[in-house]
Order: structure tokens, then sequence, then C-alpha cells
């Protein structure tokens, strides 16, 4: 069974920083396109990253491009974003989640796997 869980989520002031990480039980980690996503109460979830599988190329949202960067580390199994400049509007909860030889890294509905969620709240 897969499982992907993510940790490092917290309480930051603004123009702090959070890394979150992801660590994926799933064999042919190298085959997924990597992803995260995250909801705030109230919206629909939105894409944030995420990093192909195929050429380790990335992918950001405009609302996060240049203070945010996802990484992966095919050994571990474990894809990181890196977050930075923190807003209160980045407030929500972030998710982990895996596409296998996925190539439509925004579209959420492609992804194969999900994990729970870890909650970011900046406060201003």
């Amino acid at each position: 069974q897969v499982q992907l869980v993510e940790s490092g989520g917290g309480l930051v002031q603004a123009g702090g920083s959070l890394r979150l990480s992801c660590a994926a039980s799933v064999l042919l980690f190298d085959r997924y396109t990597m992803g995260w996503f995250r909801q705030a109460p109230g919206k629909e979830r939105e894409f944030v990253a995420a990093v192909s599988w195929k050429d380790d190329r990335r992918y950001y949202a405009d609302s996060v491009k240049g203070r945010f960067t996802v990484s992966r580390d095919n050994a571990k199994r474990t894809v990181y974003l890196f977050m930075s400049s923190l807003q209160p509007e980045d407030t929500a909860v972030y998710y982990c989640a895996a596409d296998f030889r996925g190539s439509e890294y925004a579209l959420g509905d492609s992804y194969d796997y999900w994990g729970q969620g870890t909650q970011v709240t900046v406060s201003s």
C-alpha cells in the first residue's frame, strides 16, 4: 500500500520560512511526478508546485514562484517544499501527491496517491 506522509508544517510569522517534507513508501519513486497542493478554509484545492519524474523539471503556481522551491531525493523517496517569505495568504493545509509517470502536473485529479496533509499557518 502506498503511503505519503507529510511533515514540517506549523505556525510561522509573516516573512518566515518552513520546509515541508513528504516521505513516500512506494516502489519506483523515481517514476512519479511529485506535487504539492494546498487548501485553505472555504477555498478550492490549488496547485502549488511539482517536480517531474522524467527530467526533474519543476513547476510552480504564479502565487508562489520565486518564494517556494520544490525538490526531490529519489534515494530517500522524499520530496520537499521549501517555503520562504511566507504570507498569511499561504495559510492552508498542504498536501503531497504522487502521479505515476505523470505529465499533468497541475491537475489534482491526475494524481494517484495523496498524503494526509500538514497545516501551515502564517500569522501577520
